[in-house]
């Protein structure tokens, strides 16, 4: 008896993924012409005839996900952190057969909603990279029947997957008392306009209050946006206002850190002789540093992996409830930039 052919056994024999071969049936969405004349020869030498109860259930499923990636930060995909994060959440949705497509608001001169996009690609569902908390447009797709998950955002009615940016804060402060044996501390944070920001400094005031650490006004300084160059300025700033030399500066994203490093070089005061470093993140470039830098590391694989889990969830089995809210734990990697 000959196994029983499917979209998913089609796809493994010519090494496509189940979504394209649905597009093929239904003939939607944009497969090219060699390969649709690839798959249609293909179903016609092994005497495929897709079922019409499976054949509704393909109209009704594209396998195609919407990315929304904003740059409110100026953040580009290019960006060491969110692109590991969606090359893992690539590549456990292409394991179940799912495809990418990134939505573009514009398109020669129509613009169009998110919501709108997706409506007409016909999107499974939707992965927010990032995003603007006060986009309407996002807020109206997230509001939508189209099943969505975020690694930046937290919303009522979205499934957020992020880092557990307190206890990261706290680690770092932790450490600060207990193995550094310091108080005075200052404080470089990226916008607030980003949530992870928010939470990080948030979580930081409480920490110190709760401790009781003097603080003066200009030893916390806010960046405009999430580059080096905000960093370097921020800590010229930051030592040209402040009384009293802090002991550690707790920068809240190691791309900012590595300005305030360069800023600290040029002022000729010495990492971590004079003053200690502590970042955010644990980027690659973290452990390149010189000095290396003691941080805070995400867990991108998890991350990723984990909001992939969870929108396919959403998307195969809708009657499930999940919890709205994951946090992933971090840690604390020591490196030169504590250590005298």
């Amino acid at each position: 008896m000959k196994d029983k052919k499917t979209i998913y056994t089609i796809a493994k024999a010519l090494e496509l993924s189940p979504g394209t071969i649905s597009k093929v049936l239904n003939q939607n969405g944009n497969v090219s012409e060699f390969t649709r004349e690839r798959v249609l020869k293909y179903i016609k030498e092994v005497g495929y005839v897709p079922a019409k109860s499976a054949r509704n259930l393909k109209s009704k499923r594209t396998f195609t996900i919407g990315v929304v990636f904003t740059e409110a930060l100026n953040i580009g995909l290019e960006h060491a952190f969110f692109s590991s994060l969606l090359q893992h959440f690539k590549s456990y949705v292409e394991r179940f057969g799912y495809e990418l497509s990134f939505i573009v608001r514009r398109l020669g001169g129509n613009e169009m909603s998110y919501l709108e996009w997706c409506m007409n690609k016909r999107v499974d569902g939707v992965y927010i990279v990032t995003g603007n908390d006060q986009d309407q447009g996002l807020i109206e797709l997230i509001d939508s029947h189209i099943p969505s998950v975020s690694n930046d955002l937290i919303f009522e009615g979205l499934h957020s997957v992020v880092s557990d940016n307190a206890q990261g804060v706290y680690l770092a402060l932790d450490y600060i008392k207990n193995d550094l044996k310091k108080d005075r501390v200052a404080y470089i944070s990226g916008p607030l306009k980003a949530k992870q920001f928010q939470e990080r400094y948030q979580a930081y005031q409480s920490y110190i209050k709760k401790e009781g650490w003097h603080q003066e006004k200009s030893s916390v300084v806010f960046t405009e946006s999430f580059g080096d160059t905000s960093g370097y300025r921020a800590v010229l700033e930051m030592m040209a206002l402040i009384k009293e030399r802090p002991d550690v500066i707790f920068v809240a994203s190691d791309d900012i850190a590595l300005g305030v490093l360069k800023g600290l070089r040029d002022l000729k005061i010495n990492v971590p002789e004079d003053i200690q470093i502590i970042g955010f993140d644990d980027m690659p470039f973290a452990k390149h540093f010189t000095p290396t830098l003691t941080t805070i590391a995400q867990d991108r694989l998890n991350l990723g992996e984990m909001a992939a889990k969870i929108l396919i969830s959403k998307i195969e089995q809708p009657e499930i409830k999940l919890e709205s809210l994951t946090r992933i734990p971090v840690k604390l990697i020591v490196r030169e930039s504590t250590q005298q």
